[in-house]
């Protein structure tokens, strides 16, 4: 069972555009529990435009389901992920002033690094899944810097879908089929949607989590977000 974690930055963004607390991101991030989503993810950035930290600290302590933090490994980053103690840390490879993440990570390269701050974040009892494009080196060299899952950036796959679905989930395939095979945990996230995320878990049934934001709450804005949430449940079944 693939499950659905929803990420809140985008109501954070609509929150901070008019200042207060409307909507309110904590009585979002209940209902989209309440409404079925398995997971939250939020991805705090240096300056805050959208999820701040204190909204991380706030939300650790109402939330029932799986929590799973996104961001860059910088220090500042990493005190609060082995202080909050999620049920997942992300980690991505965005500099402060990406808009948002566009690229995975050098695991390859970067695999000193990676080990020390996997290394950090599992002592203290954070599971670690490293942001990847779906590449078989890429996903290898994550496996050697002993994070736990890998989460394939599936922002070209959606960009491709709508003109040749097979062509684009191809990479997909090999990448998911080498996690599998390194008893590497698999998730997905980026530009997912309700036109492509059935076609993508159906060519990969055994994903352990799919994070969506934007999508989703666009797609709110039409639906209403339980309806919403379900809609993207059943996409996944």
């Amino acid at each position: 069972m693939t499950k659905l974690s929803v990420n809140l930055n985008k109501i954070a963004t609509i929150r901070n555009a008019r200042g207060g607390n409307n909507p309110n991101l904590l009585q979002v991030a209940k209902d989209c529990e309440r409404f079925g989503a398995e997971g939250i993810t939020v991805h705090p950035r240096p300056d805050q435009r959208h999820i701040r930290y204190q909204d991380v600290y706030k939300l650790k302590e109402i939330l029932t389901t799986e929590f799973n933090i996104e961001g860059y490994p910088s220090k500042e980053f990493l005190e609060m992920i082995c202080d909050v103690k999620p049920a997942q840390c992300t980690l991505v490879p965005d500099p402060p002033e990406a808009l948002t993440s566009d690229n995975g990570w050098d695991t390859i390269n970067n695999k000193t690094h990676l080990e020390e701050v996997t290394q950090i974040l599992q002592n203290a009892g954070v599971r670690v899944s490293v942001f990847v494009n779906p590449s078989i080196d890429i996903i290898e060299g994550a496996k050697n810097c002993g994070v736990d899952r890998v989460e394939l950036y599936t922002g070209p796959y959606a960009f491709d879908y709508p003109n040749n679905e097979q062509q684009a989930i191809e990479p997909y395939l090999s990448a998911a089929s080498k996690a599998q095979e390194l008893n590497l945990g698999l998730n997905a996230g980026h530009d997912l949607d309700l036109n492509n995320l059935a076609f993508l878990k159906s060519n990969i049934p055994y994903m352990d989590e799919v994070s969506i934001g934007h999508a989703l709450v666009c797609d709110a804005l039409y639906y209403g977000l339980e309806n919403t949430i379900q809609m993207y449940l059943r996409a996944l079944k």
